[in-house]
This record gives C-alpha cells, sequence and structure tokens, in this order.
C-alpha cells in the first residue's frame, strides 16, 4: 500500500510540473497568434493525411503485507484522411498476486483481459457530419465468458475541433456476440443492442491534454458502461506520463462477477510516430 501511494504521489507531481506552463513563452506565443493568426482555428480536413501511433506501459510492483505485480500495456493509433476519420485501441492487463492455500503461500493469476475496438468515421459533404461503423473484442479470463464481442453502426457527429479543445459523439444499432464458459449461469446472451459514444479532449499549450471517454451498450439481457479518464502530460518530445482512471459496469454479471469493476493507472507513454 505505501509503494502504491509513492507511486502515485510521484506520478501526480509529475503531471504538476508538466502542466506548468512556461509564462513567458506563452505570452510569447499568444502575442505571435495575436498579431498574424487572430481567429486561426486549424482546419484538419485541409491538412494532410497523418496516422499516430502510441504505445504505453505500465509496471507496478507490491511487495510486505501484499505480494502482486501487475503489468498494463496498450496501443492507441489515429488514422485522419480527407474522407475518413479512424481510431483504433489495444489493451493487455495481467495480474499475478500472491494467495494463501492450505497455510502455504502461492503466486497466482488473478486478472488477464484482452480488449480492442476499431471506429471508422466516414466523413460526409460536411466533414464533422459522418457515419461509423464499429467492432470490439474482449477477452477475460475471470469474467464467465470465453469472449465477448460486439459491433455497431450509425450516426457520427464532431461537435467542434480547434487548438483548444474536441467533442464528438457517435450513436447507432448493433448486435452483441456472447461466448458462455461451460460453468457459467447468466442470463446474457447474443443479441441486439443500441451502442453509444462520446469523447471529449483538452489541449494545453505545454503539449499535456485531458481526456474523458464514455461509451453505453444497451440490449435485452444487459447494459454495459464504460468510463476512460485520463491526464497525459509530456517529459520529452516523444515521451509522456499518462495519468488514467478507468470504471465499467454491467448489469445482471454471472455469479461471483462484480458488477463495477475500477482501475486507476499510472503509464509511459511512447509515440512512435
Amino acid at each position: 500500500m505505501q509503494n502504491s501511494f509513492a507511486i502515485y504521489l510521484m506520478a501526480i507531481t509529475m503531471l504538476s510540473f508538466c502542466l506548468l506552463p512556461d509564462a513567458q513563452a506563452a505570452k510569447d506565443r499568444n502575442l505571435i497568434s495575436t498579431l498574424y493568426h487572430p481567429d486561426m482555428i486549424p482546419d484538419v480536413d485541409e491538412e494532410a493525411p497523418h496516422f499516430t501511433l502510441d504505445g504505453e506501459v505500465g509496471i507496478l510492483f507490491a511487495t510486505g503485507n501484499s505480494d502482486a505485480t501487475t503489468i498494463k500495456g496498450g496501443i492507441v493509433s489515429e488514422h485522419e484522411t480527407r474522407w475518413w476519420s479512424n481510431r483504433y485501441f489495444g489493451e493487455l492487463l495481467y495480474k499475478e498476486s500472491e494467495v494463501e492455500k492450505g497455510g502455504e503461500k502461492e503466486r497466482e493469476v488473478t486478472a488477464e483481459r484482452l480488449f480492442g475496438y476499431a471506429q471508422l468515421d466516414y466523413k460526409l459533404n460536411n466533414r464533422d457530419r459522418r457515419l461509423f461503423i464499429y467492432g470490439d473484442y474482449e477477452n477475460d479470463e475471470f469474467n464467465g465468458f470465453h469472449y465477448r464481442s460486439s459491433i455497431a453502426s450509425g450516426w457520427s457527429h464532431q461537435l467542434w475541433q480547434n487548438e483548444v479543445d474536441e467533442f464528438r459523439y457517435s450513436v447507432g444499432p448493433g448486435y452483441s456476440f456472447v461466448s458462455v464458459e461451460e460453468e457459467t449461469e447468466t442470463s446474457i446472451n447474443s443479441g441486439f443492442i443500441v451502442r453509444a459514444s462520446v469523447e471529449y479532449r483538452y489541449f494545453w499549450t505545454t503539449g499535456a491534454k485531458f481526456r474523458q471517454f464514455a461509451s453505453i451498450e444497451a440490449g435485452g439481457h444487459n447494459i454495459k458502461t464504460r468510463s476512460e479518464t485520463s491526464v497525459t502530460a509530456t517529459i520529452f518530445e516523444s515521451l509522456a506520463l499518462k495519468f488514467a482512471l478507468t470504471w465499467t459496469h454491467e448489469t445482471n454479471t454471472p455469479e461471483d462477477v462484480a458488477e463495477l469493476n475500477t482501475e486507476s493507472s499510472v503509464s509511459v507513454v511512447y509515440r512512435f510516430f
């Protein structure tokens, strides 16, 4: 517990330093912007196509009263062209803990999850208005399912995007695929769903950014919601520190499976390109 508190304290301290802007540099940038570009807002659609790929990894070791090792890794990619705005995400979580069995302590895997999704937005004549197709896949060894997957399509709208912040949402019908383990008793089955998501980003002049993402999948058997809140602060040109809080909630879960799960993490992010 003390080790975890120390890691979070160090992360928050580093984030604070990274988020503090250089007053003189910010003043100079504002002056230049005022003199030469008083009302300029970048038009992403007119820029050259670009592709980004970020990899992140966080490792936490705990000893003392509890002995555990947690590894979390992920890949985030965005591809922007004149007609398409695509986003890809992949995440792996692995946790190994010390448990007591028969009076002896043993190490065993207590969490193992693979999750990924992709959303492709096709821009209409008004580039802020789009049609999307979405797909995800989840394999969690401790939720009672072999795997779960869903697809959806519908309407997507980028309400605004500028050099300070941006906001987008999407909503549409879809279908959920569920493969249940043999010993799992649950009322959750494959079926039609309605999926909606919102995403907000805020950018500091220092290069740091805040992101809030939320999604909901509502079907006849259950409702799944997911929220991701993160702050990413640049350390060097291609290296950043990320603090994130993720929670997922699901109704009508199988027996011995919690409805609400929360994760807080500190990870290092590297931008490959």
